[in-house]
């Protein structure tokens, strides 16, 4: 699933074009690198998504099946060692 859709359908972000919005200037990243919002979302990717206020951190749990909203990520804070 696309990166904009997947924020949306989660509602992380609750429209998609403010999610492809926020993509393009570089709000959502993965390993230190900038996406697009035509990437492709994979379970396990772990996302860091900067909003106005907060910088949050989401490991993807499951993939919706076509717009079904539900609970897709956990808040991921890394090894607790």
């Amino acid at each position: 699933m696309r990166l904009d859709k997947f924020l949306k359908v989660c509602g992380i972000i609750k429209r998609r074009t403010i999610s492809q919005e926020v993509i393009e200037l570089g709000g959502v990243t993965k390993n230190g690198r900038t996406l697009k919002p035509s990437y492709d979302v994979k379970m396990g990717d772990i996302l860091t998504i900067k909003m106005k206020n907060e910088t949050v951190t989401i490991k993807v749990t499951a993939l919706p099946e076509k717009n079904e909203k539900g609970n897709y990520f956990e808040i991921y804070r890394g090894d607790k060692n």
